[in-house]
Parts: C-alpha cells; sequence; structure tokens
C-alpha cells in the first residue's frame, strides 16, 4: 500500500487494496509511523479487512512499544476477526526516536527484550488469559488459534535469532538488493529456528520499486527516499538513493524476483513509491507471468 505517499484518501486507498485483492499476490503490506502523515495503521487495517475478501493482511511492521500492549493485542484481534483469519502481524523495535517521543514512549523500552515483554503478553491476551481479576479477559478471541503469525522485522541477527523464541518468520529489506547478504540473513533464521525446535521459518524481504524508463524510475525512488526518510540528513540520503531498491522495466523485475526465488525467499513485499495506480497494475503483470 503506498501509505507513505503524500495527497492520499479513501478513495486511493481503497482502490490499491482491491487492486492488490483482485490481482495475483499473496499479500497486502503496510507499514507504520507516527510522527509523520500516513493512515494510522491499526484504523487501517479494519478498513483493509473490509475492502478485501482473498489476500493477507501484513503490518510491515508496527512497534508494539509505541502501544499500549493490552489495546494492541485487542486491536490485532479485532482485525484477526474482522479479516477472517487473514491477518500476519509483522512487528519490530523501531528505529526512530522521534516517533518514541510522540507518544510519551520510553526510549528504554526500544531493545529487543522490550519488543519480546509485549509480544508476550499479546500473546497471553490472545490465549485468553486473564490479565487482572476482571470478570472476562480481553477479547475477541482471534480467529487464528494463539494469535495472527508474527513475523519479526529486522535486517541483523541478532534480532532474528532472539525472535526465534516467539516469531513465526521474519520480515527483512532488502536495500540494495544483495541476495548474497540476504541469504545470510536467511540462513541465521534457518538455524535459529532449527536450534528452537520450531518448523521452518517464512522468509519475507521487501524492498522499494519503480516502474518506467531507467531515470524516470530512479528519480521517483529518489523523491520517495527523501520525503520516507526525513530523519535522516538529505545528502545521506542523495548518497543511497541511486542504489536502493528497484527500478526499471518488467523484465528487470521478473529477473530480480527470480534471484530472490533461487535463494528461496518465500515471499516479496514490494514497497511502493507512488500512488500511481498503473505502479501495481505493472507489478501485478509481472508476477502473474512468473
Amino acid at each position: 500500500m503506498p501509505v507513505m505517499e503524500p495527497d492520499l484518501d479513501a478513495t486511493v486507498l481503497k482502490t490499491w487494496a482491491q487492486a492488490i485483492d483482485e490481482g495475483p499476490f499473496s499479500s497486502l503490506c503496510w507499514g507504520e509511523r507516527i510522527a509523520f502523515d500516513n493512515p494510522d495503521s491499526l484504523t487501517l487495517l479494519g478498513a483493509l479487512s473490509a475492502w478485501t475478501h482473498r489476500v493477507r493482511l501484513v503490518t510491515t511492521v508496527i512497534v508494539p512499544q509505541l502501544h499500549d500492549p493490552t489495546m494492541l493485542a485487542k486491536a490485532l484481534a479485532t482485525g484477526d476477526m474482522l479479516s477472517q483469519g487473514r491477518l500476519t502481524v509483522g512487528i519490530g523495535v523501531g528505529g526512530r526516536h522521534e516517533d518514541y517521543h510522540a507518544v510519551g514512549a520510553d526510549l528504554t523500552t526500544q531493545t529487543r527484550g522490550g519488543l519480546a515483554e509485549r509480544v508476550a503478553l499479546m500473546k497471553r491476551v490472545w490465549a485468553g488469559e486473564k490479565l487482572t481479576d476482571s470478570v472476562r479477559p480481553v477479547g475477541p478471541q482471534p480467529v487464528q488459534p494463539g494469535g495472527p503469525p508474527l513475523l519479526v522485522g529486522s535486517i541483523g541477527p541478532k534480532s532474528i535469532r532472539d525472535a526465534a523464541a516467539w516469531a513465526d518468520g521474519v520480515a527483512g529489506a532488502a536495500l540494495d538488493l544483495d541476495t548474497v547478504k540476504q541469504n545470510e540473513l536467511f540462513d541465521v533464521a534457518r538455524h535459529a529456528w532449527a536450534e528452537a525446535g520450531k518448523p521452518k521459518p517464512h522468509l519475507a524481504t521487501s524492498f522499494w520499486f519503480a516502474f518506467g524508463p531507467p531515470e524516470q524510475a530512479r528519480a521517483q525512488v529518489h523523491r520517495h527516499l527523501l520525503r520516507y526518510m526525513n530523519w535522516i540528513p538529505a545528502e545521506y540520503v542523495d548518497a543511497m538513493a541511486p542504489t536502493t531498491g528497484w527500478a526499471g522495466t518488467e523484465d528487470d523485475l521478473k529477473a530480480v524476483l527470480r534471484k530472490f526465488e533461487d535463494i528461496g525467499t518465500d515471499e516479496i513485499q514490494l514497497i511502493p513509491t507512488s500512488s500511481d495506480l498503473d505502479q501495481v497494475r505493472r507489478a501485478a503483470d509481472v508476477v502473474g507471468a512468473l
């Protein structure tokens, strides 16, 4: 979903959601920020549950430390109920202090341990455990037993190893499309999950994309990065923009997707750099031809 693009309204978001749902895609994904003008992730989850009927809905990623964990568990369980069990929750620590400051969150919780503590509480809620002496536990019950699947949003090996205790997979990011580095992180996950005695993890990654003539498409990515990465000095964004994400033609994207398929990637989340519906339609043509 183009949630980090400017000038969004309900019509744009609903049209994108329905185009994704009607296409060959396996999931519909959207990210969270607080100190930004993107839609609220949990409110959008309710709308997406109504606007779609087939694809899985994947948060990439929600930061539990920015929310009351009990209320977050309740909201996500509601989203799982409304979507009839189609929710997958990507969660992570988050890298922007400004988002923590915006909601008055404790920066000392911006740790892997802080994340794990909140996951444990959310799982207790989803299991129907009463957290207090209330008459009834916090509900509703998720459609998916035990709650929606959890993906750790991380590009670091320590976070991935820690998450083997509670996550069902990885929601990574391939900024420069380096499949060798990506496979190294996937191997960390494979080994960590095996050591924990768990089934093979779901291995997902993501990258920004733009269709069009090379210079035009690359400029689109650059504009998006300058807007999205507004907490980073512009000169650093300018330096990384030429090699970040993907820009090009349908055949180019098909080749890149094949490379990720070859290293055992289960899913790639394509991050739009424009709200132009033509972008998702062109991506659908590529995916449908694979």
